[in-house]
């Protein structure tokens, strides 16, 4: 029986040379010369230092725009509280790793919902949706990427 698996994951090496292309583009930015800001990635989670509150927004930007120039969603990343901290501002961004199991729950709703003929499991933090003809699970699939959830999901493990 086909059957294929719904996860949220970031690649790891594409994150870390994100990072580095955006601390690059810091560098050379003529609006950042003389200031001491940075990126840093530690684990899953990456922080922005900078002087001042409206240099993290632009940092931000950067970092986003180098992201998806590596073909990461957007939708991967959390953003946190900026945090004021003697001269400088701190702003840290989380990645968003593996399917909490209510955001699972709203998955198996959706697709429950909509009468497809396949059935959606939760298996730890990814979803197994399984069903009897390949094209069922390819509607199963432009269902998930039609629907205006807030995180990011890939397909893996497509089986016939």
């Amino acid at each position: 029986m086909p059957s294929f698996d719904i996860v949220s994951e970031v690649d790891q090496q594409e994150v870390l040379n994100a990072v580095e292309n955006a601390n690059r583009e810091l560098t050379t930015r003529f609006d950042f010369r003389g200031v001491n800001a940075e990126f840093t990635l530690k684990e899953k989670l990456i922080t922005m230092q900078a002087e001042a509150e409206f240099q993290l927004q632009q940092m931000l930007e950067i970092f986003l725009a180098k992201a998806v120039k590596r073909s990461l969603d957007v939708r991967s990343f959390k953003e946190g509280d900026v945090v004021h901290s003697g001269k400088t501002y701190s702003q840290s961004l989380s990645l968003l790793q593996g399917i909490e199991t209510d955001m699972a729950k709203k998955l198996v709703k959706l697709i429950k919902d909509n009468k497809l003929k396949v059935q959606a499991a939760i298996q730890g933090d990814q979803v197994r949706v399984t069903g009897k003809k390949r094209d069922d699970l390819q509607e199963a699939m432009a269902l998930v990427r039609g629907s205006e959830l807030e995180q990011a999901f890939q397909f893996t493990n497509f089986r016939d």
